[in-house]
């Protein structure tokens, strides 16, 4: 705050707090407490409103762990999410390590342009490109059925897979760039100190680079574990009926159900899911928020 202060003087600050203080209340908090009031409140018809009938409830709670499908989605839902955060960071670590550690300078921005570049299209329209990609009779299943590795063509649309796919995919960013600021940040002199008295490669990460990346780690496990499990556009093109998204059964509760309160109680408890995952992951990388906030 007070290098803010310094930089900027105490009416421009002044003025930045306050906006961010009026976003943060118009599209945040006062969103979220309108979403708390209509989940412990039940479905009533206008005529109902204010009557007897209309009192606090935790019914619309209550619905999930009553509905054995629903809540089959939603446990389903958070060990897909948390493997599609694993397999985003599987990915992403070795590209984030090249581009911060072991890429010539001269060229780190090229290669930084061409992997931001694709992302500069839509997010519907590169979900969808996965969807021509994976399809029964896509270039996928083409080049599979010319290389001779299967004698069928194989559905690879409306499982899990397909969707855990299309994720990765699409949230990579958000794990790249938190790892590559967090690795370009480590001085090469440890890492070449640590090879001239013979560690080897997975030691040397184990013992220096993953340490030295953990805020980076759990900013990025934050951000694409949040994404996963609150996307909708994802599953809703590359899954199926059997691979069903708990935003998806939010979306039917508001917009095909018409049942709000419902639909809140639900969007509330996967807010709540959120919130324990990022408290969990910053216990795990034992960071706190400064740590993240770098």
């Amino acid at each position: 705050m007070t290098e803010i202060l310094r930089r900027y003087g105490p009416v421009l600050t002044g003025a930045i707090l306050l906006a961010v203080a009026l976003w943060l209340a118009l599209l945040v908090v006062l969103p979220q407490l309108m979403m708390i009031g209509f989940s412990f409140r039940p479905s009533l018809p206008p005529s109902k409103l204010g009557g007897p009938e209309d009192v606090f409830t935790v019914k619309n709670y209550l619905t999930l762990w009553t509905n054995s499908i629903h809540l089959a989605i939603f446990l389903k839902t958070i060990w897909a999410s948390a493997l599609v955060t694993l397999t985003t960071l599987a990915v992403c670590y070795p590209v984030a390590f090249y581009l911060a550690q072991v890429a010539p300078k001269r060229r780190l921005p090229l290669l930084i342009l061409m992997l931001v570049v694709p992302f500069w299209i839509n997010e519907l329209l590169r979900t969808f490109s996965w969807y021509i990609i994976l399809a029964f009779n896509g270039p996928l299943n083409a080049i599979l059925l010319g290389l001779g590795i299967i004698d069928e063509p194989q559905r690879f649309l409306g499982g899990d897979g397909g969707v855990i796919v299309g994720m990765v995919y699409v949230y990579i960013l958000f794990m790249v760039f938190p790892l590559y600021n967090a690795i370009e940040s480590l001085d090469r002199n440890q890492i070449e100190a640590a090879r001239d008295l013979g560690a080897g490669w997975l030691r040397i990460h184990r013992r220096i680079v993953l340490p030295h990346a953990k805020p980076g780690i759990a900013v990025g496990c934050i951000m694409t574990f949040m994404l996963a499990a609150g996307s909708y556009a994802v599953p809703a093109l590359l899954g199926g009926p059997n691979s069903r998204w708990f935003t998806e059964i939010i979306y039917n509760w508001f917009f095909e159900g018409g049942n709000w309160n419902q639909g809140a109680a639900y969007a509330f408890i996967l807010l709540v899911l959120c919130i324990g995952f990022i408290l969990g992951a910053m216990r795990l990388f034992r960071v706190g928020l400064a740590d993240i906030a770098k």
